[in-house]
């Protein structure tokens, strides 16, 4: 019996089927899922005779989400959206109600502020933005030919989406529920297993700058989209929730190690590039080390007990890193290596002893995930997302602009469907106002309720006068929500998914009296693909958020990062650049798509900026906690020449130039020269030393700033200010 047992588990068709019930298995579970919440939502809504039923049936559409917590969160936007949107519909309507222009005016200006709200936020929040802009146009654009009805039109949309949110919930986490914290874990845990494999082929110098970037993209999506999931798990999982402040500073020590990395692993590079030197020669043995404490973690999934064997590993292997590093340099000094050499050497291992402590940390934190309760949960420095006020500002401009035409146009026109033309607009553009393409957003909306129309011209007119009960209804409509549901659970075709499920909704699905007029359903459909295909030409034409200028733009306040690393508060100045940093870079990269070398372009500033920024935030950390000595003093030479060096860099990242560039390796050298020049009055060890650990840093940002990688290598120097430096070192 066990042998038959194990032979039928052992079957090829069963681990398909496995395989299946991973991956598409989950899209239909979510696919019946969307079913059953839009049907039980559209009986409730028949049943108590409310008086549009299809707005709590969109209401489900436009909630669900594969993950429960996505749902709650999405919903609680949704809800505070509607009430908002309600509330400002009613007013505007109490002041404007007998003058249509300026009523459609305020809502146009509505409607752009909310738009401008969403694109800042780019989260949930940004979700409740568009809900409160496009509740608007919903409910009053009807009740502006009854403003007497107002006030009931907004109490009964609240009804209908309060209805919605309700099944949605309901559906989502009755049914086969989908944990967005389960999720979060999984991220976490596949996470460390990639990274720990990129560090070790980086170490080896085996990593080609292809995979070095795409790698880093990556890393750079999964730290923006873990602080995604994890302001979702609140609304879900009381465990996740009890842990939300170290999975905050676990993100933060993720996006601090990779930048630890990728400094070491680009000076490693800049290094192996001048061929096997002595310094190279010496370094290797530490390397080695480590890259044989990782290999066991290397491609597999870091569980909590993982965790804490590699922080006791990495506590063992960091313990030891002093010793051996004086015991390499003792062997190196043997090669009588020049000052330049020896200054590598110090800063090589400087960056590794930092990188290897902050990956510590990192698996400390990983590895109290375990407890319900522990100190390292106190964390007060979030994620820090950073929006261009240009591009929100744009966006808003946009959405006002096309919802003015609208109104304007079916004012002048007092054509019968300008109401339904001018509420999809509304809808279009505030849906498509957190795309980074709303042009095409809207194009696929446009399709999407082409076909709806199509379908729905058949149904209503064919189908439905043919049918009895609610349950043929449902059997009638349910291949369009399939064909819909389908669409948007893939990413390059959710714009037609939700334009065929949300405008088929409007337009064809029945309400308790339906009414058969061909001549209005014509109308109010052709009305709607306009409105749509005029939102996609107002979003390539006016203001595009993938423009040349806003990705510029981006890539303009990416350097001011630099500047932000210089004058910013000390307190929390680690985690917020590097929130800060990657959010920029994540937006500036997806506006850049189908631009491979704009790409390229912008990754390596994001190099350079982390990896300088990085640095002067030691140099900062380093100057803080020096003892009282008058080595140490403000008015000494080496820290006037520091801050004189932090200008000309804010300088030269500001406006990247010739002569900025000049300036700035100038000011790093001589700050260099100014502390090798300084008599430090305790022992100038390799770990006690703090005049070493700052002259590594002020290397390793020389060594920034002539990187051949480097976008300010297209940035020609002054012939002066690159010969001086080996030969002032030298002759120190």
């Amino acid at each position: 019996m066990n042998a038959a047992f194990n032979w039928l588990r052992s079957l090829e068709w069963r681990r398909g089927l496995n395989d299946w019930a991973r991956s598409d298995g989950v899209t239909w579970i979510y696919i019946s899922k969307v079913l059953t919440a839009a049907f039980l939502t559209y009986w409730i809504a028949m049943r108590l005779e409310l008086p549009q039923p299809r707005t709590a049936m969109i209401t489900v559409f436009i909630v669900m989400q594969p993950q429960s917590g996505q749902v709650f969160a999405k919903s609680f936007y949704r809800l505070l959206g509607t009430l908002a949107g309600s509330v400002v519909m009613v007013a505007l309507m109490a002041l404007f109600a007998q003058n249509s222009e300026l009523f459609l005016g305020s809502l146009a200006i509505w409607v752009g502020f909310c738009c401008a709200g969403a694109a800042r936020y780019r989260n949930f929040r940004a979700y409740g933005f568009v809900l409160a802009g496009y509740t608007a146009a919903m409910t009053g654009l009807p009740a502006l030919a009854h403003p007497d009805t107002s006030f009931m039109a907004a109490m009964w949309r609240v009804l209908e989406i309060s209805l919605g949110i309700v099944c949605s919930t309901l559906v989502s986490a009755a049914i086969l529920p989908q944990s967005a914290g389960a999720a979060m874990r999984n991220t976490l845990y596949q996470r460390f297993g990639t990274f720990a494999q990129f560090v070790i082929t980086g170490l080896r110098g085996e990593s080609d700058p292809a995979s070095f970037e795409a790698s880093n993209v990556r890393f750079i999506a999964d730290a923006v989209g873990l602080e995604g999931l994890r302001a979702v798990t609140v609304f879900e999982d009381p465990h996740m929730r009890r842990r939300n402040g170290r999975l905050n500073r676990l993100n933060s020590e993720f996006m601090t190690i990779t930048t630890r990395f990728n400094a070491l692993h680009q000076l490693l590079e800049r290094l192996r590039r001048r061929g096997v030197t002595p310094a190279v020669q010496a370094i290797e043995p530490g390397l080695n080390a480590l890259t044989g404490l990782l290999e066991p973690f290397a491609g597999r999934a870091l569980t909590n007990a993982d965790a804490a064997l590699l922080a006791n590993r990495l506590s063992v292997y960091k313990a030891d890193l002093p010793d051996h590093v004086r015991s390499l340099r003792a062997e190196f000094f043997k090669t009588e290596p020049s000052d330049a050499d020896l200054l590598d050497f110090h800063t090589a291992y400087e960056l590794l002893y930092r990188f290897v402590d902050d990956m510590h940390d990192y698996a400390q934190t990983h590895a109290s995930l375990a407890d319900h309760r522990h100190a390292r949960e106190k964390w007060v420095e979030p994620f820090v997302s950073t929006t261009s006020w240009l591009s929100s500002l744009a966006s808003g401009v946009r959405a006002t602009f096309i919802l003015a035409v609208m109104s304007v146009y079916w004012v002048a026109t007092a054509w019968p469907s300008g109401a339904s033309m001018t509420l999809v607009s509304a809808a279009t553009v505030a849906l498509s106002a957190t795309t980074s393409n709303p042009r095409r957003m809207s194009f696929q909306m446009a399709c999407g309720t082409f076909l709806g129309a199509l379908l729905g011209f058949f149904i209503t007119f064919f189908v439905l006068p043919r049918i009895d009960g609610f349950p043929l209804l449902c059997m009638v409509l349910a291949p369009v929500f399939v064909l819909g549901t389908f669409l948007t659970t893939r990413p390059q075709w959710v714009g037609y998914g939700l334009g065929l499920l949300i405008f088929f909704s409007i337009g064809s699905a029945p309400d308790n009296l339906t009414v058969y007029n061909p001549y209005a359903f014509i109308n109010d459909y052709i009305a709607m693909v306009l409105g749509m295909l005029l939102c996609a030409a107002a979003g390539a034409i006016i203001l595009p958020p993938n423009s040349r200028w806003l990705w510029q733009r981006l890539e303009g306040n990416l350097r001011q990062q630099v500047s932000f690393a210089i004058s910013a508060p000390l307190r929390g100045i680690r985690s917020s650049f590097e929130s800060r940093t990657r959010d920029l870079m994540h937006q500036a990269y997806g506006l850049a798509a189908g631009k491979p070398e704009v790409q390229r372009n912008l990754l390596r500033w994001m190099f350079v900026v982390l990896e300088i920024g990085h640095a002067i935030i030691e140099l900062r950390r380093e100057q803080a906690i020096l003892p009282v000595h008058p080595s140490y003093a403000e008015w000494q030479p080496w820290r006037q020449a520091i801050r004189a060096m932090g200008r000309s860099l804010i300088r030269l990242f500001i406006q990247p130039d010739p002569h900025n560039l000049a300036r700035s390796l100038s000011a790093v050298d001589h700050a260099i020269i100014c502390v090798q020049n300084t008599d430090e009055p305790f022992a100038p060890h390799f770990d006690t030393s703090a005049l070493r650990r700052v002259k590594s840093y002020l290397h390793f940002i020389r060594t920034c700033l002539l990187d051949p990688q480097s976008p300010l290598a297209g940035v020609p120097s002054e012939p002066a200010s690159v010969a001086s430096p080996q030969g002032q070192l030298n002759a120190s």
